[in-house]
């Protein structure tokens, strides 16, 4: 089994999200130590896990697929299930 390991700035590239966006509203909230990214030796770099983020990201397509979406006035939406 390949895995790919990804710097922040690689995984913006691949996400089309901003690295400072992934830095302060992803990490720890959407994308959890351990099993998105890891921080190898104890330092400081972290390095992401390209194969599990995609996987639990293309799950959440699933059941967003599955929901239906009620746009709403104020450019939000709300998912239905």
């Amino acid at each position: 089994m390949n895995i790919t390991y990804l710097t922040t700035t690689e995984l913006a590239e691949r996400i089309k999200y901003d690295a400072r966006t992934i830095r302060e509203r992803l990490k720890d909230s959407v994308l959890i130590q351990g099993r998105h990214y890891f921080k190898p030796f104890g330092g400081r770099k972290i390095l992401y896990i390209w194969e599990n983020i995609l996987e639990d990201m293309m799950q959440d397509a699933k059941v967003q697929s599955t929901s239906f979406i009620i746009p709403m006035a104020n450019g939000g939406v709300c998912n239905g299930y």
